[in-house]
């Protein structure tokens, strides 16, 4: 959508009045600047070569169009000389060539950026229609209302699906249910902690009964006696004792010092 197009062709003729109503017809902001050139003649491709020079250096436009209408080989030879040739590729701005008629074709045709038919088929390419824009701006537009307006309705309902919700019309029912979900895993918790004590005590009271079995002192609460030698060491046999040795006898609830008599 270029705001200023340069045109490179004769100051007089139809070619420019027909770039002019064409491209201010479809696009009535587009602005034109013309560098007048001669178009047909022996040095044409050096004045032309010489505007787009002129256009690139001063950046007074958005694209060029180089037109003229047509004629014989002869009279479009400047358009296939290489000077113009070079000038148009090394331009920095596009070129849209405009040579001639639909049927003709010169090398400035094939190395511009764009090649147009006529110079009417130049205007065409070089500015939008405004009025399809426009036409296009409202679609945009109508689309856009549209789908802004099925957005609100939508967010409209998720809205009264929210608040009629039990979290909004009962904020405190989730929290009491949770309570009562919580007291339950508290009470499972506290029965299995009960259930593993109790089975741990019972295991304890099997292993105490059975230690109680294999104690000495059980024995001893029989009418059983241990005999120990003044140092303390268990007399398992009477050979191990002599006459007026001294032996400590140890009872369930106490200790005696006896002597042996014989």
């Amino acid at each position: 959508m270029p705001k200023t197009i340069g045109v490179l062709t004769s100051k007089t003729g139809a070619v420019i009045r027909d770039i002019i109503n064409v491209s201010t017809r479809r696009f009535p902001n587009v602005t034109l600047k013309l560098y007048p050139v001669p178009v047909q003649g022996k040095g044409v491709e050096k004045d032309i070569a010489k505007g787009i020079e002129f256009m690139n250096n001063n950046k007074i436009c958005d694209v060029i169009i180089i037109a003229r209408g047509g004629g014989s080989l002869e009279d479009l030879w400047p358009f296939n000389e290489e000077i113009l040739a070079r000038a148009i590729f090394e331009s920095e701005i596009p070129i849209i060539s405009a040579v001639g008629h639909e049927t003709d074709f010169t090398i400035a045709d094939f190395v511009a950026d764009l090649r147009a038919p006529t110079p009417s088929a130049a205007a065409e390419l070089a500015v939008p229609d405004v009025y399809e824009l426009i036409s296009k701006l409202n679609t945009y537009k109508n689309r856009m209302n549209i789908s802004l307006k099925k957005k609100v309705e939508y967010m409209r309902l998720e809205y009264e699906k929210c608040i009629s919700s039990k979290v909004f019309k009962e904020p405190l029912f989730k929290i009491n249910e949770y309570g009562i979900v919580l007291d339950n895993i508290i009470k499972d918790m506290n029965n299995i902690m009960v259930s593993n004590i109790q089975k741990e005590n019972l295991l304890i009271s099997k292993l105490s009964a059975k230690l109680d079995a294999l104690s000495p002192l059980k024995t001893l609460s029989r009418g059983f006696c241990i005999v120990e030698n003044k140092s303390h060491q268990i007399i398992k046999s009477s050979n191990d004792l002599k006459e007026n040795d001294n032996v400590n006898l140890k009872f369930v609830d106490g200790n005696r010092i006896a002597k042996i008599v014989n």
